[in-house]
């Protein structure tokens, strides 16, 4: 390729220990590193804006051609923290739920966790910024990211999508993925994984630069999210795609 390969990340918390060996200029020479949330970035691989991103995985039947190229993910098995339905009031007594315009994979998985978890059939809202504000009453959000962090210690009730999820399956959930729209050779996805090693391996140097004080990100990185994909979270990430293809 004679430009450098557009990488998309989230920017969110959970992907910090991932982009921490590009932010600390590994693979320079060859990547241009894109930050923003996970539908924007999951439209740009869409559209070709980028090369590899780490997108939501919902969006894997809608690409035409993909490729994991990575051995790093973002996933669960059981809490995750992060993506949570919040309220004021128990879940059976939910009315109407607001939904985060930030990531459609967490709005699949809830759909599915109302449905046969949960066995509600709330009111579905698509929010817009600032949504959080009306989280009262029978009106409930689906939050996540670094605002879910925030907003659980404001909400009264906290459904983790992650826990619900490993309740009704047995399985581990994936959230995001690595992914390319064209093939990459076998020498440039070794130094990717070892680019995406190096936050994991340095998780307590990635917190002190994060400085983040709503919740304990030694727990998040090594208890809450689980970054390496293998052959029980692709089970999980199987089990939601064909969850969603029967939904569609």
């Amino acid at each position: 390729m004679d430009r450098k390969i557009r990488v998309g990340a989230v920017s969110y918390l959970n992907t910090k220990p991932l982009i921490y060996g590009f932010e600390k200029g590994m693979m320079k020479e060859e990547v241009e590193l894109v930050m923003d949330y996970p539908a924007n970035i999951a439209s740009m691989l869409i559209n070709d804006e980028i090369d590899i991103g780490l997108v939501p995985v919902a969006i894997l039947p809608v690409l035409k051609e993909y490729y994991l190229i990575s051995d790093y993910c973002i996933a669960c098995d059981g809490e995750v923290a992060s993506v949570c339905l919040l309220s004021e009031v128990p879940v059976n007594e939910i009315q109407t739920v607001l939904l985060d315009y930030q990531s459609k994979t967490s709005v699949a998985l809830l759909k599915i966790l109302l449905k046969e978890h949960w066995n509600i059939k709330p009111k579905l809202v698509d929010a817009e910024q600032g949504y959080e504000l009306s989280i009262s009453g029978t009106t409930a959000g689906l939050v996540i990211g670094d605002r879910a962090l925030e907003q659980r210690n404001r909400s009264k009730y906290c459904y983790d999508l992650g826990q619900a999820w490993k309740e009704l399956t047995g399985l581990p959930f994936v959230f995001a993925v690595w992914v390319s729209n064209k093939a990459m050779g076998k020498q440039f996805i070794e130094k990717f994984n070892m680019t995406n090693n190096l936050g994991i391996t340095n998780i307590e140097e990635v917190i002190k630069l994060s400085n983040f004080l709503s919740f304990d990100l030694k727990l998040y990185y090594t208890k809450y999210i689980k970054y390496i994909i293998d052959n029980k979270k692709q089970n999980g990430l199987n089990e939601f795609l064909n969850r969603i293809e029967k939904q569609s």
